[in-house]
């Protein structure tokens, strides 16, 4: 399955496990998988849902007031995730992985070694 982890924010270390259904995620506590507290983010702001046709998920913004943005660019339409896609919503980051987790500690320990992976090095 893939998950997302929140990775930005009082919330860092939070993560969804998304399996095959369609998960929403704003700033509302009713109907939400993962609610984000964060003023920029709208209460319904965005959807990742799973097309068995394809094998993929797909994040969808939901008319948010101030946009999704998956690696910097605002998206329009349903966008296809990939591995290490970072999401932006309101001022929270967020991290699309492939990955399962069972806790918190080894989404940290997931995280952390994402971030070595992409730290650039000063010569």
């Amino acid at each position: 399955m893939a998950s997302i982890i929140v990775i930005s924010g009082n919330q860092a270390g939070e993560f969804l496990p998304l399996g095959r259904r369609t998960s929403m995620i704003g700033r509302a506590e009713e109907s939400l998988s993962l609610q984000v507290l964060d003023d920029l983010v709208s209460r319904k702001h965005m959807r990742i849902r799973f097309d068995e046709g394809t094998n993929r998920y797909y994040a969808e913004d939901m008319k948010s007031k101030h946009g999704t943005f998956i690696n910097g660019r605002k998206i329009t339409d349903k966008t296809a995730l990939a591995e290490g896609d970072e999401i932006v919503i309101g001022q929270t980051k967020l991290l699309f992985t492939e990955k399962d987790f069972d806790s918190r500690e080894s989404v940290l320990t997931h995280y952390k070694k994402v971030g070595e992976r992409s730290r650039s090095t000063r010569i």
